[in-house]
């Protein structure tokens, strides 16, 4: 049973979630401030986070910016309907997912199981994938750029692998957006381009000092092996 970690202050939406996710198979446990919040999330084992951006004392941001800095555990955001820059600045800051309020609970249980499925490392293999300087390790999840080690979320993982695999080929938005986020893109959705600008910022730029991941305008995005790479 995944145990998930609801953090809002609307102590009716957290009955009425908690009672849906409980008959889901899910394990909820409620705080309602932000420093509570934190705290328990700092603490123990969590499978998930819902964390809603709209909190009293420490805000939502605020919250995942502190969780971040010590945990990976998977963060979905609450924000409010229409808020864009909500949704755009907690993906920058490292949240895997959002949903607007207010929102249908079955779409809340399925954004919950993508995420719980990504960040998932499933059956115990060794295989690695990698382009040039950087490896990707399918069985620990773990990334390495040369010779140091970089933390990514289970999107931005995921993102990764997929693109390597394909390296120095184009891959459309819709490709990447299924295997990521286990949704179609959408047009008016700017989470996988914040996703993406995530991981290039992490990996860096290449040996030769270029940008790993292109943008193909319309298409998708490549990423750019050397000339003569393997």
């Amino acid at each position: 049973m995944s145990e998930i970690l609801l953090i809002d202050d609307d102590v009716e939406l957290c009955e009425l979630v908690s009672e849906y996710l409980g008959g889901e198979g899910f394990s909820v446990e409620v705080a309602h401030n932000g420093a509570d919040g934190l705290s328990r999330a700092q603490e123990g084992r969590r499978d998930l986070v819902i964390l809603d951006v709209m909190l009293p004392g420490l805000s939502g941001f605020e919250v995942l910016r502190k969780l971040r800095e010590v945990s990976s555990v998977p963060v979905l955001m609450l924000t409010a309907r229409g808020e864009d820059v909500d949704r755009i600045v907690g993906l920058e800051m490292g949240a895997d997912d959002y949903l607007a309020k207010p929102f249908n609970p079955r779409e809340l249980a399925a954004r919950m199981r993508a995420v719980l499925r990504r960040a998932s490392s499933g059956p115990e293999t060794r295989d690695r994938v990698g382009a040039d300087d950087v490896v990707v390790d399918l069985g620990n999840r773990s990334v390495r750029v040369a010779d140091r080690e970089i933390s990514l979320t289970g999107v931005e993982f995921s993102l990764l692998e997929t693109l390597i695999r394909s390296a120095g080929s184009v891959v459309s938005r819709d490709d990447l957006s299924r295997a990521a986020l286990f949704r179609r893109a959408s047009a008016f959705d700017r989470s996988l381009d914040v996703h993406i600008s995530n991981l290039r910022r992490k990996l860096g730029p290449s040996e030769a000092g270029n940008e790993r991941i292109k943008t193909v305008r319309g298409l998708g995005y490549q990423y750019v092996r050397r000339a003569g790479g393997r």
